[in-house]
C-alpha cells in the first residue's frame, strides 16, 4: 500500500512537471517547485524529502528549457517581453522629447530672427521718408 501511494505521488509529480514545462500553467501558478507540488497535490516538504530526484530533474529540465527556448512559463516570458518593450518605448519617448525641445528652440530662434529682420526693414523704410510704413498685423496667418 505505501508503495502504491509512493508510485502514485511520483507519477502525479512527473505529470505535473510535464504539464508545467509544456507551458500549460494553471491560473495563479508559475513554473516553479512550489507550483509543481501544488499541482501534484504533494506537500513541498515531501517533495524535498522523499522525491529529491524529481525536484532535481524538474530544475534540470527547466534550466535546459530556459537555455533552449527561453522562459518555459509563457506568462513570465510575456512579462519579460513587455518590460523590454516598455523600456524601449521610454527611450523613444525621451529621444522624441529631446528632439521636440531642440525643434522648439530652433523655431523660436528663427522667429526671433525674422522679427528682428522685419523690424530692421520697417525702420529702413521709415528712414527713406517717402514710403509709408507697412501695417502691423496683430495675428500671423498662413495660407495652405
Amino acid at each position: 500500500m505505501p508503495n502504491d501511494r509512493h508510485a502514485n505521488a511520483e507519477s502525479r509529480l512527473k505529470a505535473a512537471m510535464d504539464q508545467l514545462l509544456a507551458g500549460d500553467i494553471p491560473e495563479g501558478l508559475r513554473c516553479d517547485i512550489k507550483s509543481l507540488s501544488i499541482l501534484a497535490a504533494v506537500p513541498r516538504a515531501t517533495l524535498y524529502r522523499t522525491y529529491p530526484h524529481i525536484k532535481e530533474e524538474f530544475e534540470n529540465r527547466m534550466g535546459r528549457a530556459r537555455g533552449a527556448t527561453g522562459e518555459p512559463d509563457p506568462r513570465l516570458a510575456q512579462i519579460d517581453r513587455l518590460k523590454a518593450e516598455v523600456s524601449s518605448l521610454k527611450g523613444r519617448l525621451s529621444r522624441m522629447k529631446e528632439e521636440a525641445s531642440e525643434f522648439k528652440a530652433l523655431a523660436l530662434s528663427r522667429l526671433a530672427e525674422q522679427h528682428d529682420e522685419i523690424q530692421r526693414l520697417r525702420a529702413a523704410l521709415q528712414d527713406r521718408g517717402n514710403i509709408r510704413p507697412l501695417p502691423v498685423r496683430s495675428r500671423i496667418t498662413t495660407d495652405q
